[in-house]
């Protein structure tokens, strides 16, 4: 009974339905993944202007943030590596859901099971690294709770 039911789980198929489902979310993944790399581009130049209009800024206020005790230096710099940063960080979804996009694209027309495997991959990936992400962003978040609070009661 054990094999027939593992036998039976291996020899899933993929109904009308199901194909006609997964390749609308193809198409959505696809134009999600293209506006995500345009807004990637568009966060890279839009933190280069900023940090050169930073740099500019700073360094003609430089002397009233000396008077402060304060440098400007990097400051401009540092904006950059920030929003380098974070486009890096939102880079890897948009890749994995495109290649999830365009794999099941090409299993659905083939009826290649090895591709529809490999595109099923991409999307695991996806949510993989959206998931460590969240875990990261929530421990900064408590991090950043319990600090205040220490903040707070010390105060």
């Amino acid at each position: 009974m054990d094999q027939n039911q593992n036998s039976s789980l291996f020899e899933l198929g993929v109904s009308s339905d199901a194909k006609s489902h997964l390749g609308e979310a193809a198409k959505w993944a696809r134009f999600l993944a293209i506006c995500g790399m345009i807004t990637l581009v568009l966060m890279v130049i839009f933190g280069i202007i900023a940090s050169l209009a930073v740099s500019k800024a700073s360094s003609e206020y430089e002397d009233l943030y000396r008077q402060q005790g304060m440098s400007t230096a990097g400051l401009g710099v540092g904006m950059m590596f920030v929003y380098i940063l974070f486009a890096l960080l939102y880079f890897f979804p948009c890749l994995f859901t495109l290649q999830f996009a365009n794999k099941m694209k090409l299993a659905l027309t083939s009826g290649d099971d090895l591709m529809l495997a490999e595109s099923f991959r991409s999307l695991k990936k996806t949510f993989r690294y959206l998931g460590i992400l969240t875990i990261i962003g929530l421990a900064f978040f408590i991090m950043a709770l319990v600090t205040g609070g220490m903040a707070a009661l010390t105060a």
